[in-house]
């Protein structure tokens, strides 16, 4: 009988605790003011999460937040997160950053452009703090820090310290004693739920209609790689609720640019004002109101060749695929059947088995390679394209293509992920040549670190690499690869000035959605600059996906390892068909130095070297490649090493 009572005054707590009528809290993602991803969940073991409204210019946020800031030093180490928010229309991140820094604001300050979630927690006013219970997602606590501050008055110190005791309560599992306050603070200005839900402002057929079919129906039909079909308004009526939690959590569209950060070709991503209009849609009830419905009207686009018949088919041999495991990466080799040279201008890979081909990628090679032999050398040798899912074509930049030489072949590099039942993949290439030869020889190249080393359960860890241009360079497209723990990337370039300019961020990276990102204008490189790529590793137990964070994680090529690989497109730009600038070797070695080289200060010193290079350096060998004597090998004495090695073959 005891047992009962203790289990029913507990359920009583709980149930005060979930019902104090202050709101639900569902999930989100935003950016704060330095570009980084917070997901409002994501720390699974926060016995607390705190939201503080900031604006700037308003005078008690910035008198508050020395109040707020002390809750914080003392409850951080107990494990709650502390966060500000900022919803006003009229401040964007460069002013938010510099009010950051002028009031020494040392916590993320998350922007809410849409205003959708400030909407959804019912912000009126800065200053206001929310308290949220991570077990229940609701509001426990919303109201002033303390009762120090008024308009235009303050204490000396505060009487009561109402968000010290709502953690308290909370961490003790008590009931708050008085669970909402009035807040005191500067007016946040929404888009008011009365101004613009009303249905008759939002059509279905003339503006949502259209909206899902520019940004969603690609993949979202009939024969797409989406799991549902947007088929007519009754199937996006019936999924609208799940639509406004991927838009909320962003995991759609699939789109992980940082918007404020470069200007990329064929975005999938939604405006501010896009993703406004479709979620005050939904939360006005759906309604389908008059007029014709575009997605009913609308024949499926998926074919099996998105950019047309191509110019050439090459088909990789049959793969028979198990129903579980892991399988090592699969290298086939197809002979080339053309008897001439050709320029590439477009590429498209079709996997025979959409669900098991997690990714492909294809490249050709001057040699014959025989079953069992080939390897990302290969691959790379002279680099086509790949394909990730949401991504099966790849058309080159106007004027430039590929160059690939009669004879040799291709070579696939093939990942298989295990489905649960037995297949056979049979994925084929397709060409697409130019008519005549373009103007400019397109380059892949690669900022690659294959010694990185991710230590057991550590929740943000950055490894890096760089890639130096020695002559001047044009950048069309960016790609950034991690597996399963990576969590952030970001490719930088440092000019001969000093100058460093993030030309892209990818805030949140998803295993599942790996794009390139080509730019609308492409990146002028002056000779000298180095490309400089980033990635943060997430090896905690948070990550949903990681498949063991209590171990240290190094370079693999299977996604239970880790990789940071930064793939770019790129031509010299005083490089013409006439005039080639292609030194293989020097590729390599640049690949090479931009890791080795672990402080990028330009020079190799003995403990950043390989562990055979550092034996030969100790030995005295290697110290013959130091012609300035200074006790490190710059480059150029470094790659002068590397021709040395290729003419004694590789000694």
């Amino acid at each position: 009988m005891r047992v009962l009572c203790v289990c029913a005054s507990l359920l009583l707590v709980l149930t005060a605790r979930a019902f104090a009528g202050l709101g639900a809290a569902d999930n989100f993602v935003l950016l704060d003011h330095k570009g980084v991803a917070h997901e409002l969940y994501y720390d699974q073991e926060a016995p607390a999460i705190v939201l503080m409204i900031q604006g700037n210019g308003c005078p008690i946020v910035r008198n508050a937040w020395t109040d707020y800031k002390a809750v914080r030093d003392i409850f951080a180490d107990k494990g709650v997160l502390f966060y500000m928010l900022n919803a006003n229309r009229q401040d964007d991140r460069v002013e938010i950053v510099a009010e950051a820094e002028e009031f020494g604001y040392d916590t993320p300050i998350l922007k809410d452009e849409s205003q959708l979630i400030a909407a959804s927690l019912n912000v009126t006013r800065t200053a206001e703090v929310l308290v949220i219970d991570p077990v229940s997602r609701q509001i426990v606590y919303r109201g002033p820090v303390n009762d120090r501050l008024g308009y235009e008055r303050q204490r000396a110190e505060a009487g009561e310290n109402y968000l010290s005791d709502a953690l308290n309560a909370v961490i003790a599992g008590e009931e708050i004693e008085t669970p909402k306050r009035r807040a005191k603070g500067c007016i946040v200005n929404l888009r008011r739920a009365n101004e613009s839900l009303r249905p008759e402002q939002i059509s279905y057929s003339e503006t949502i209609a259209p909206l899902l079919k520019q940004h969603c129906v690609t993949c979202h039909q009939e024969g797409g790689i989406a799991p549902w079909a947007m088929s007519d308004y009754d199937m996006v009526e019936g999924f609208s609720l799940m639509i406004r939690e991927v838009l909320r959590t962003n995991r759609m569209p699939p789109w992980s640019a940082d918007p404020h950060i470069g200007v990329f070709k064929e975005s999938r991503a939604l405006s501010v004002e896009e993703k406004r209009t479709l979620v005050q849609w939904i939360e006005a009830g759906a309604l389908r109101g008059d007029g014709p419905d575009p997605l009913a009207e609308r024949e499926s686009t998926a074919v099996e060749w998105p950019l047309g018949p191509p110019d050439l088919i090459v088909e990789a041999p049959a793969f028979e695929v198990p129903a579980s495991g892991v399988i090592d990466y699969q290298f086939p080799f197809v002979a080339n059947p053309l008897g001439r040279d050709v320029w590439v201008r477009a590429v498209s890979i079709l996997p025979g088995d959409v669900e098991v081909v997690h990714h492909a990628l294809v490249g050709s090679t001057e040699r014959t390679i025989a079953p069992g032999e080939g390897d990302d050398s290969d691959v790379f040798e002279n680099y086509l394209a790949g394909y990730v899912p949401g991504a099966p074509a790849t058309q080159y930049p106007k004027d430039g293509g590929v160059f690939v030489k009669a004879g040799g072949g291709f070579v696939f590099q093939m990942h298989y992920t295990p489905n649960g039942r037995a297949s056979v993949d049979r994925t084929k290439l397709g060409l697409y040549f130019f008519d005549t030869p373009p103007k400019h020889t397109l380059r892949n190249q690669v900022a690659i670190n294959p010694r990185i080393n991710i230590p057991a359960n550590a929740p943000r860890h950055e490894e890096k690499a760089y890639f130096e241009f020695d002559q001047a360079a044009v950048i069309y497209k960016l790609f950034p690869h991690a597996h399963y723990r990576g969590w952030s990337s970001k490719f930088e370039l440092a000019y001969p000035d000093g100058r460093v300019e993030t030309i892209l961020s990818v805030p949140r990276y998803d295993f599942n959605w790996q794009h390139s990102y080509s730019f609308q204008e492409p990146v002028q490189a002056p000779a000298g600059s180095r490309l400089i790529h980033r990635t943060v590793y997430d090896n905690s137990e948070n990550n949903f996906a990681n498949p063991d964070p209590n171990r240290d994680v190094g370079w693999g090529l299977q996604s239970e390892d880790e990789m940071l690989y930064g793939g770019f497109m790129f031509r010299w730009a005083e490089e013409t068909r006439d005039n080639p600038i292609h030194d293989h070797l020097q590729f390599t070695a640049r690949q090479f130095f931009g890791f080795m080289d672990a402080d990028m200060d330009g020079r190799l010193v003995p403990r950043e070297m390989w562990s055979d290079m550092r034996k030969a350096w100790d030995s005295g060998r290697l110290k013959l490649a130091d012609r300035d004597k200074d006790g490190a090998l710059a480059f150029e004495e470094y790659y002068g090493l590397r021709k040395f090695m290729a003419s004694r073959g590789g000694e």
